[in-house]
This record gives structure tokens, sequence and C-alpha cells, in this order.
């Protein structure tokens, strides 16, 4: 287990080489790139096998950083973190072989992009509140440069609104920590001791500061109506930054409310509960109907990617054992598969085409043109329908038992939101792929074939479709590090406060 703090320190070591090779050779920029995901997703997977679930965090490494605060640059582990370090590790790897064509300034590119992979471990390792906030701001920084230079449709537009909505999020975490730390007289920024001082706090004090630690996480992870950034700055990002910034980056959001705002404040979130709940929904059905009726291949999977968010918040509104649990398989099935969808849309589809316009892809034969994209994105496409044998099957419907235990109604509105998604998807397949009765059977004779698929590209694929089968087949393989962790009091805490 101890190998785990590892995964932040080799993404840095290996920005900076990428930095310094990249210079003078893009292959070589690419391969420590990839040697670096590589390493992470090895040293996660090691840990994953000499793990032992429990529920309690298991401490990594704990020593003062800021002792006039309390501040300790505190590690630690559990069963929800690990199943995000796992994703993290698989996103990478495969956003690095689906970026294998990068030219421009390559070296930059990699640096960047594992520059944001190693904020993005460190928030999944943190068990002090101002580390955790240290490396979500480490991972927003870079999201910024990857999109105002190698993304493309309004790309300057797209980074600027994603990270004025991200630091506008992060100021209203800061605002409440530090209010949470003031008014609770803590001796310091761990969670141990932040929930130990949060009883101590007046309940509406308690009430306004979970609203801005919860509101500031969840903007991120594309509440409702504070979502808008999302399509945006995944249509304006090139492809690994698209797979990165639905496959984990969402998730760190939606992390922050699980493991900060909930826990230290129960009280207050069974409140709010309601209100979070029906903004999960009205996210779920809104962004659902938004994406049937769009006519960009790209900005269809985004607003796609915002309503399956929408079942994570659901299952945190929630707050059954059954419901969280769901909530967790959600965000590593959610990352899997929209990090793919995204993978096909961006780099196999439009970077040969030139087009994300349905109505131009609908009259080309891409069945026929580029069958392993086509194979790829149905499968993809019916697997985030959550059918039974992909991951999402055993997520979504811990999701719908769970809201069903906590509101029958909630779980009958987010029904209707895996038809609207069905409806998106099912069309954006026929269309996209398989044109009309009117579209040409086969490429006319006078056209070039598009480009192969490469072979880093299929290995991308494969390996995300791999993660999403396995999982499908054998949730208890996630669940079992899941469930156990539930069982701490500060969990306890917030099923009993969300259900009384």
């Amino acid at each position: 287990m101890n190998l785990l703090p590892w995964t932040i320190y080799v993404s840095f070591a290996g920005a900076f080489l990428a930095l310094v090779v990249g210079a003078r050779s893009a292959t070589a920029a690419r391969w420590v790139a990839l040697a670096t995901a590589v390493a992470g997703a090895t040293l996660t997977f090691l840990a994953a096998r000499e793990f032992v679930p429990g529920s309690s965090l298991q401490t990594l490494v704990d020593v003062p950083w800021i002792r006039e605060l309390g501040v300790n640059y505190h590690l630690a582990v559990d069963g929800i973190s690990l199943t995000l370090l796992v994703l993290t590790g698989l996103a990478a790897t495969a956003g690095i072989l689906f970026s294998w064509n990068i030219e421009e300034r390559p070296g930059e590119f990699f640096a960047l992009f594992l520059a944001l992979i190693g904020g993005v471990y460190g928030v999944f390792l943190s068990a002090d509140v101002f580390v955790l906030f240290v490396f979500y701001e480490i991972a927003i920084v870079p999201k910024y440069f990857l999109i105002a230079i190698w993304g493309s449709t309004n790309r300057e537009y797209g980074a600027m609104k994603l990270v004025l909505y991200s630091f506008a999020g992060s100021a209203l975490v800061l605002a409440g920590m530090l209010w949470a730390y003031a008014a609770g007289g803590a001796h310091g920024f761990g969670l141990a001791e932040l929930s130990a001082a949060a009883v101590h706090i007046p309940h509406g004090t308690q009430l306004a500061i979970f609203a801005l630690v919860f509101l500031g996480f969840a903007v991120l992870a594309g509440l409702f109506p504070f979502h808008t950034w999302a399509p945006t700055g995944h249509v304006a990002a090139p492809t690994a930054a698209s797979m990165l910034l639905a496959g984990v980056v969402m998730k760190l959001g939606a992390y922050g409310c699980l493991r900060v705002a909930m826990p230290l404040f129960p009280e207050a979130f069974a409140y709010w509960q309601p209100v979070i709940a029906w903004l999960a929904l009205a996210g779920i059905l809104y962004a659902g109907f938004i994406a049937l009726v769009q006519e960009d291949f790209k900005f269809v999977i985004g607003y796609s990617s915002v309503s399956h968010m929408g079942f994570v918040l659901l299952g945190l509104a929630a707050a059954t054992p059954l419901a969280l649990a769901g909530a967790v398989l959600q965000m590593f099935s959610h990352g899997v598969i929209a990090g793919l969808l995204f993978a096909v849309v961006g780099r196999m589809v439009y970077e040969r085409t030139h087009t994300r316009r349905l109505a131009e892809l609908r009259a080309m034969p891409l069945h026929r043109l580029l069958p392993f994209a086509a194979v790829v994105f149905v499968v993809a496409g019916l697997a985030s329908l959550g059918l039974p044998g992909f991951s999402g099957f055993p997520a979504e419907l811990s999701i719908l038992i769970g809201a069903w235990q906590a509101k029958p109604l909630w779980a009958a509105v987010a029904a209707l939101g895996i038809v609207v998604a069905g409806a998106f998807t099912l069309r954006v397949i026929q269309v996209s792929f398989f044109g009309s009765a009117g579209a040409h059977s086969a490429p006319p004779a006078d056209s070039h074939p598009l480009p192969p698929i490469t072979l880093a590209e299929k290995a991308g694929a494969l390996l995300l479709l791999g993660a999403t089968v396995y999982v499908g087949l054998k949730p208890d393989v996630l669940l079992d590090w899941i469930v156990p962790a539930l069982q701490s009091p500060a969990f306890q805490a917030v099923i009993k406060g969300g259900h009384p």
C-alpha cells in the first residue's frame, strides 16, 4: 500500500521528463508519457492486490507541513479512493494512447497531461482538506492550457469558461473550509479534526457552510444548472483532455461532495438532501433532452456525460448504503465509458472525417469506412445505457434501487432519464455510423479511404472496453472495496442523517 503515494511523484517526475525530452524528440516524449501512465496504473494495481478492505482510512503518509495552521501532508486510502485511483490509472494510460498523433509541442502537451494526472492522484489520496484543495487546484490549471492550445472548436472560450467555473467552485470550497475551521475552533484541516470540530458549529451556520462546500465541489461534478461549462469544455478539448475531463476530473467534484461535504456536516446534508436530489434529477432529464436534439456529435456525448453524472449525484443525495455504493461504482463506470465514447468521436471519427455534424456524417457509410470505430462506439453506447454485462448496469441499478428506498418518486423520475438516454444513444449510433436509407451503401469510387485505426487507438479502446466488461461481469471486485468503506462512522452519520 505504501506504493500509492508514488503515483503522485511518478506522475510529476514524468511530466518534467516529458517536457525535457520533448524539446528534442516527439517520439521520446510519447514513450516517456506512456511509461509514466503505465507505471502509475501498475502501482495502483499492485496496491489493490494487497489491499485489505476496512471501514477506516488507512494512513500512508502523515507528516507536518504547515504547523501554525495544523496542516499535515496526510495521505490515506480506503476502498472508495482506491476505486478511483484504479480508474485514474486506466484513463491516463488510454489518454496517452489516443494522443499518440500529437505533433504540435508534444513535450509540453504530455507534461501538462501528466501534471493533471498527478493532481488527480493527489486529490483521491488526501486525508487533509487543505492538501486535497492544493491538489485540486493543481489539477485545474493544466486543463486550461490543454484546451486553449491543443483544442478545436472555440477552444479559448471553452477553456476559459471551464476554468472560471472551476475556480469559482474552488473559491466556495475554500471559503467554506476556512469558515468551518474558524467557527469550530479546529486545530487542523484533517478530515478527523474538522469532523470533530463541526459538532460545535451552530446548526444555522452548518447549513450555510455545507451549502458552500457541497456546491463548490458539485460545480465540477456538473450539477444542474451549473453544468454548462462541461459540454463546452468537452467539445473544445483535444481527445485526451476530453477523456480526462469526463473520465476523472468530473469525479473530483463528486468525490469532494462524498468525502468532505457530506461526512463533515451530516445534519446539514439532511436539510439540503431534497434540493440536491431534485437538482440531480433535473440534470439527468435536461441534459438528456438536450443531447437528443444536438446536431454536433461531440455535443451529444458532452451532454450525455452530464446526464450520467446526474445519476452519481442522485446516488449521493439518496444516501442509502446501496445508493452510495452505486454512486461510487457509477463514477468508475462513467469514467471508463465516457472516456471511450470521447475517444471514438474525437480521435477515430473527427480527426479523420474533419466533421462532427451529424447531417454530414449521415451521408458517410462510416460502418464500412471505419468498422472498428463503429463496433467500439456501438458497444460503448450500449454500455452507457446500462446493458447487462457492462459496468453501467450494476451501478445504475444500485442507484435506482437505493433511490427507491429513499423516495420512490426520485427513482421513477430517474428511470425516465434512462429512457431518454436510450433515445439519444440509439439515434446518434444510427445517424453517425449507419446513415439513412438514402445514404450510399459503399464509398464512392473516386473517394480516398480514411486512414485506418492505429494500433495505439485499438489498444486504448480495448483497455477501456475490457475494464467495463470485467466490472460488469464481476462488480464485486469493486463493491468489496466500496461497501466496507461506507461502514465508517462518518458515512454512517451521513446515512442516518439522510434517513432518520
